[in-house]
């Protein structure tokens, strides 16, 4: 075997085998500098929607240091701390089942309707969300976070779409269950919901 010749008098700190092969140096990985501003930008809105950290995590590119500085640059505080609200259940009671069926109605149109990636489309869809609740004079139950759980809950196949036999509404149910009759939260409310207004607003967007 030749002597190892190591150019420069660069030494390095481990030892090396000389295979008699050329070395190959990969290029260095190039950055696009657009790509990298839309995450930012993506981020920064999913933070002033109310998005906790962990799904800031999931959904971008960025680190967790650069996460970190763009919240408490956005919010002015820390992000908050403890575990994200992984329950199917939630989604069953009823004003939060009204309200995820109208979102989940908004995302699955724009998703048959729209060219977005999978975050636009979810940040287009809750903004759209907050919008009609607002002209409906209700208060937004479904956080983003929550929506975002939604649609992979979906996605794995623990909740699905069950039309409302009076109203044909269509509204989130548990996956791979029998529904005879099924009516909705709208047009059968709980004895609990008492005076509380009905949110026919909510009830036309869900007809498909």
């Amino acid at each position: 075997m030749r002597p190892f010749s190591w150019h420069n008098n660069l030494l390095p700190s481990w030892p090396l085998v000389d295979t008699g092969n050329p070395v190959i140096v990969a290029p260095p990985i190039k950055k696009s500098v657009i790509a990298e501003a839309k995450q930012v930008r993506l981020a920064v809105e999913m933070i002033e929607l109310g998005a906790r950290l962990q799904l800031l995590q999931e959904e971008t590119t960025l680190s967790r240091e650069r996460l970190l500085k763009l919240f408490k640059e956005v919010t002015g505080r820390s992000p908050s701390k403890g575990m994200l609200p992984y329950s199917t259940d939630w989604f069953m009671s009823w004003q939060p089942n009204i309200h995820s069926s109208l979102f989940l109605g908004i995302y699955q149109y724009l998703s048959k309707n729209a060219a977005l990636s999978r975050l636009e489309q979810l940040i287009k869809s809750y903004r759209l969300y907050l919008e009609q609740i607002s002209l409906s004079r209700e208060t937004a139950i479904l956080s983003i976070t929550r929506a975002w759980f939604l649609i992979r809950f979906m996605d794995a196949s623990m909740l699905q779409l069950k039309p409302c036999t009076a109203c044909s509404g269509q509204f989130v149910v548990h996956a791979h269950e029998l529904y005879d009759e099924f009516v909705c939260g709208i047009c059968h409310p709980p004895s609990r919901a008492g005076k509380s207004r009905k949110p026919e607003s909510g009830k036309a967007a869900l007809e498909t």
